[in-house]
């Protein structure tokens, strides 16, 4: 591969996402959101909350907005370049597929993990300024984890614009894969839990007992993963577990869910690339 070519097809998703005003509408928005949700999250009247609780406020937003982002920046990533007729272009200028594919992924995860930087980098100065106590190790990695998230959609996105032959195909794609994950899922998950457990036994504000499979089949779900590290590494987060007071198991360990994250990223991307070197065009 040719590093120049990838180089310049990622400067080129950049400069469009900077043109069609993305990072600078999605970076306001995380930033406003951050600081309306620090303000008045409390809902009691009491002002700036630390970055600690913005977190615990922000996480359940975050894993509503991070994932449709992810998949809007990339449902089209290469469906468009075919739509238009410049793929073609591109391959004639002697870029391999897999050039292509990386330059893009590249370039889109750049705006991604950009917009979430600025967005909530320049939020919590703001907070910062204004409370007592902060851990900024603590806020950088939910930044980093939040990009992590964003990136799987990404690499979702981009496979799936390998996969479909029409843009409201793909974006129908998008929205069920956002459906699946952030919906569809838990729920499922959720009635086989309570189908073999029975939860009437359980005495009100006591934890749930929930057998081992479970907390395997949630690996299978990035939010989920998402949300546990969160739980694990800054404190309690609201989820569909929190809520049930399903505790993490012993074996989840912060390194454990961030490697699994990272090979859902590297997943689509493989799959991505796969699908595209066999893709008719």
């Amino acid at each position: 591969m040719q590093s120049t070519v990838i180089v310049s097809i990622a400067k080129k998703e950049i400069m469009d996402n900077i043109r069609n005003k993305w990072i600078i509408l999605v970076s306001v928005m995380f930033a406003i959101l951050t600081l309306v949700f620090s303000y008045f999250g409390s809902f009691g009247g009491q002002g700036w909350q630390d970055l600690g609780m913005t977190i615990s406020i922000m996480a359940n937003i975050v894993t509503f907005l991070v994932p449709i982002i992810g998949l809007m920046l990339g449902y089209v990533a290469i469906l468009g370049e075919v739509e238009r007729g410049s793929m073609n272009s591109l391959l004639s200028l002697s870029m391999t597929r897999l050039e292509i594919v990386v330059g893009k992924f590249l370039g889109l995860a750049a705006v991604l993990c950009f917009t979430i930087l600025v967005g909530f980098g320049a939020a919590g100065l703001l907070i910062a300024a204004n409370v007592s106590s902060v851990d900024f190790l603590e806020y950088s990695l939910f930044i980093g984890a939040t990009m992590m998230l964003g990136l799987v959609f990404l690499g979702m996105a981009i496979f799936f614009s390998t996969v479909f032959s029409k843009r409201s195909t793909a974006l129908g794609g998008a929205i069920f894969i956002w459906f699946l994950f952030q919906m569809i899922l838990p729920i499922v998950f959720l009635g086989m839990l309570i189908a073999t457990v029975d939860i009437s036994s359980v005495v009100p504000g006591s934890s749930i007992s929930v057998p081992g499979w479970y907390h395997g089949l949630t690996l299978m779900n990035p939010i989920s993963i998402y949300s546990s590290f969160l739980t694990l590494s800054l404190g309690p987060v609201a989820s569909m577990e929190t809520s049930l007071l399903i505790p993490l198991p012993e074996w989840y360990s912060s390194g454990l869910l961030v490697g699994i994250l990272v090979l859902w990223i590297l997943l689509f991307f493989i799959l991505a690339a796969w699908r595209f070197q066999r893709q008719d065009i």
